[in-house]
This record gives C-alpha cells, structure tokens and sequence, in this order.
C-alpha cells in the first residue's frame, strides 16, 4: 500500500475517535442545536460524495451507460436494508426491539448503530481509491477520504457522550465511540480487495457505496435531523456540509 491509501483508510477512523474524545472535555450531551446542525452536516457531506465521487464517476467509466450505476446503487440500498433488519440497533422501532433486541445493553445497540452508518463510509473510501488510474485520482480519492473524517467527528461525538451521560466511564465511552468506526477500514480494505479480483466491476462497486450511503441518510440521519425543535439548524448543516463536499471534490479531483 502507498502511503496516500494508508492515510485515506486511516483517516475516516481518526475522524471518528477525534469525535468521541469530546467526552473528555464537554460536560452532559450534546446541545440539542448543535446535534441538529451536526446531524445536517453528516448528511449533505454523505449526499455530496455518493452524487460526485461515487455515481457520476462510475457512470462515466461505465461501458454499458446508466444500468451499472442504477442496479449498484439498488444494490447498495437493499445490503444495507438486509444488514439494518438482521442487526438489532438503538435506531429499531418500538415493535422491532422486542426479545432479543431489547435485552441488549443500551450502550451496545447505539455501537451498532453507529456501526451500520460507518460501514458504507468505509466502502466508499475503498472503492474511490480502487479507482485510482479508472478516470479517479488520488487527490479526489482523498478528498473523499477527508470529506468523511470531517462528518465522523460529530458521529463520534453523537455516540461517545451520551454514553457517558448514562452513566459509562469517559474512558469506556470514548473507546466504543472509536471502536464503532474500526469497521471503515475494514470496509475499505474488503473493498480494495474486491475491486481487484472482479476488476470490470468497479462502476457497480461505486454506484453500490452510493446506495450504501444514501441508505443511511434516507434511514437514519435525515429522520433524526428532523425531528423536534430546531430543524431549520439541521437544513443549514445539510448545505454546509453538501457545498463543503462538493467544493472538495472538484477542487481535488
């Protein structure tokens, strides 16, 4: 490995850990202002990068046009789907917690929550770098590398503090928030491998980190976004975040 594939694998997990550290130097949770306009920001940054870096580059290096990009990204929704159904959350409706679900710690369902949400991140990171020399270049592979550090910040924060306010160590909250982004690299690195074995494959790759993305914003992050008070702060951090990403990716690319 390069040393630029190292720091793009790497950099979505520091974002992530530079997130949860929050508990050592903020007191009680997260202000719920805040939390909207964080959760906005993770959410256009996620729609910006599946549209500039994912979709639209896989379907210019597509040779059988839109069907590559518009099956993977179906795909990508229904893994996603099927993961979000099989793993028990804090995210589960009320029905859906029963049994099983609901006799899992608290602290243990939001880990997976978070889990979930870094997983398709990790995706994305690996299959921009497979791309390297296919029509993506480093710098934009790194701009999407850089892109979901920033949003994992305050996913870090967002699962790290309110641990803590019921009652778990700064210690203990802020190792599960890190450990909660451990799956991107692993993410990233399955998908490098992949990407090499199927080779032709890399536009369906692309488009299916598009639909893994898109999942988690539809399913998780723009519900939260909007609810209660405060939803036109969740609006602002979406533009935010979508223009930062955008700008990154034309920029670097």
């Amino acid at each position: 490995m390069n040393t630029a594939l190292i720091i793009g694998i790497l950099l979505p997990l520091a974002g992530t850990m530079a997130g949860s550290a929050f508990v050592f130097f903020m007191r009680g949770a997260i202000p719920d202002r805040l939390q909207k306009t964080l959760l906005g920001f993770a959410s256009g940054v996620m729609v910006a990068a599946s549209v500039w870096s994912l979709l639209l580059p896989g379907i210019e290096m597509a040779s059988g046009g839109i069907v590559p990009a518009a099956a993977g990204f179906l795909c990508g929704i229904g893994f996603l789907l099927l993961v979000d159904e099989l793993t028990p959350h804090l995210h589960l409706g009320a029905q859906k917690a029963e049994g099983l679900h609901s006799r899992l710690p608290r602290t243990a369902m939001l880990a997976l929550a978070v889990t979930i949400h870094n997983l398709p991140e990790g995706m994305a990171v690996g299959v921009v770098f497979a791309g390297e020399g296919q029509g993506l270049t480093t710098s934009a592979a790194l701009a999407v590398a850089i892109g979901i550090a920033l949003q994992n910040i305050p996913e870090g924060a967002i699962v790290s503090m309110p641990m803590h306010a019921e009652g778990n160590s700064r210690w203990r909250s802020f190792l599960i928030g890190s450990l909660s982004g451990l799956v991107e690299p692993l993410g990233s690195v399955a998908i490098l491998l992949l990407a090499s074995l199927l080779g032709g494959a890399l536009p369906w790759l692309l488009a299916f980190a598009a639909g893994a993305m898109m999942y988690v914003v539809v399913e998780e992050l723009i519900p939260e976004a909007a609810q209660g008070r405060h939803t036109n702060l969740s609006t602002i951090g979406f533009a935010l975040g979508f223009v930062l990403m955008m700008v990154m990716d034309v920029a670097m690319g």
